[in-house]
């Protein structure tokens, strides 16, 4: 057993846990997390463990010692924040890499704090606070900014909701899969520190900070009616700009693709063919490509062609929305590779495949199957480490219960690596981490993978870990112990090295911080 877990700052041994009964369903949760919510500006209220946590082994696994594996180059979108911390896959190639060191497992403290809600999607100003959406069904979402030590929440906005009613009278119906959709999951800050929202009314809304401290606030700079373009119904799945300035927007529902251009915000759109949904973001090439995947096709666009599209490309499918899926289709956002590539799982049976295309002509490089048992689906975006690409295993996790009382989902994390001449080869396959939803992540200069895992009960026990994979090899490295119980479900939340080396996965009771003390 590896150092004892240090958690809220202090000192602490299993033992000295308190027990505390674990809810159970998504609902319960909600109501635990609206129960125990403060002002903030009292005391900030950590999130509290379920049943097991006095029993939970703190550590697993020994301290990491840095391994630097050399990262591609990833250009820098001149209309985003600098750096890997502009929106959830951390820039405009959706690599999920840092340049910058994790946490290596060296006397590691987990804090947490409430924040009204799950912070599914963060980001990083240039102070290095954290601006984030928190989030629950049937809540509104918060804009929210946070000290990143401390976890403090200095200021929070609650974004436009959808209206009850329609303008026709009728009650709103909005088809989705999952409720971060609704509210700007896939918000992204743009080069002036402001957040660009696509919200929950079908507006594109510019928030920037005024005023300093406590006195912290966020304010509207622009707000851009889509409701013309977009259906009523309809969702704004994701929007991000090119690096012309111009910003790009799809939808879920109806499977749309447009812009509003730079500087005159007029709005360009297009619907793809009838029945194409797009359950995922998308990613923003250098060289003006816009790559896009449907529930069945791949897709480039470019601003000059556009509303026709460059190329377009089926992939396998299967046409089963597998458990662990939100759509029919892939459940990745492309992933932008070195010398002319992007990538993507497809949905294809018995078994799912890495499929590499050219991003000049959409012709496939390569295909690569994750893995051979079939029980494999992914939900969540490819690393892309170069010319290698880890791909995740969310089999079986249909909805948040599928990782309470004691249940888990089918584990499974894959490498590929993909030749200069166009061959797609996997280099190992992790058979024993189960990691239900989260959005793993790489840092370059400790080469280790961190990901988000619950292991199998014991009993009805609902245990939570910040994990780190090794890169090379792709064998468990250490595991700590997150918290016990729903609250500490990340629930397709994202997971995040911010600029100073802590670690931060959004979860249904808030946001937690992992801390190396060294």
């Amino acid at each position: 057993m590896g150092p004892t877990l240090r958690r809220d700052n202090r000192s602490l041994k299993p033992a000295e846990a308190p027990a505390r009964r674990a809810a159970f369903g998504l609902s319960l949760a909600v109501a635990a997390v609206a129960a125990l919510i403060v002002p903030f500006a009292a005391s900030a209220r950590s999130i509290p463990d379920g049943r097991g946590f006095d029993t939970a082994v703190p550590f697993y696994g020994q301290a990491a010692v840095a391994k630097p594996v050399a990262l591609q180059n990833v250009p820098q979108n001149p209309f985003m924040a600098t750096g890997n911390f502009s929106n959830i896959h951390n820039n405009s190639y959706m690599t999920d890499t840092y340049t910058q060191a994790g946490p290596l497992g060296k006397n590691t403290s987990v804090t947490s704090v409430y924040a009204k809600g799950e912070c599914a999607s963060v980001t990083f100003n240039s102070k290095g606070q954290i601006v984030a959406i928190c989030l629950l069904p049937g809540k509104p979402a918060y804009l929210t900014l946070m000290e990143p030590d401390t976890l403090k929440v200095i200021t929070q906005l609650a974004l436009p909701s959808v209206p009850a009613t329609s303008k026709s009278g009728r009650a709103n119906r909005i088809s989705t899969r999952d409720y971060t959709e609704l509210s700007g999951g896939y918000f992204f800050l743009d080069n002036k520190d402001r957040a660009v929202v696509s919200t929950a009314t079908r507006h594109l809304i510019t928030y920037s900070v005024e005023g300093s401290g406590s006195k912290q606030k966020f304010v509207v700079d622009t707000d851009v009616d889509l409701t013309g373009a977009v259906a009523e119904g309809d969702v704004i799945e994701s929007a991000l700009p090119d690096f012309a300035g111009n910003i790009w927007f799809v939808t879920l529902n109806g499977g749309k693709v447009g812009y509003v251009a730079h500087e005159t915000n007029a709005v360009s759109v297009m619907a793809l063919p009838a029945g194409e949904e797009i359950a995922n973001s998308f990613a923003m090439g250098k060289d003006g490509g816009i790559y896009v995947v449907s529930t069945a096709a791949m897709y480039r666009f470019d601003q000059a062609t556009f509303p026709t599209a460059t190329w377009r490309t089926t992939y396998a499918n299967s046409g089963v929305q597998k458990p662990g899926q939100k759509s029919i289709g892939s459940g990745t956002t492309p992933t932008i590779m070195p010398g002319g590539r992007v990538a993507i799982a497809d949905n294809g049976s018995p078994y799912e495949r890495i499929v590499v295309y050219d991003t000049k002509t959409g012709d496939k490089v390569c295909q690569a199957p994750i893995s051979p048992r079939g029980k494999f689906a992914t939900e969540n975006s490819l690393i892309s480490v170069g010319n290698a690409l880890i791909v995740e295993n969310n089999y079986g996790n249909e909805n948040v219960q599928s990782a309470t009382l004691g249940r888990t989902t089918i584990p499974g994390m894959t490498r590929v690596d993909v030749s200069k001449d166009g061959k797609c080869t996997t280099t190992w396959r992790n058979t024993t981490e189960s990691a239900p939803s989260v959005v793993p992540k790489f840092s370059a200069a400790t080469g280790l993978i961190y990901t988000y895992t619950k292991p199998k009960g014991p009993g009805t026990i609902d245990r939570w870990y910040w994990t780190a994979i090794d890169f090379r090899t792709g064998k468990l490295v250490y595991s700590v112990l997150a918290g016990t119980g729903i609250l500490f479900n990340n629930s397709y939340a994202s997971l995040y090295v911010g600029p100073s080396g802590d670690g931060y996965v959004g979860v249904i009771g808030g946001l937690i911080r992992v801390h190396d003390a060294g």
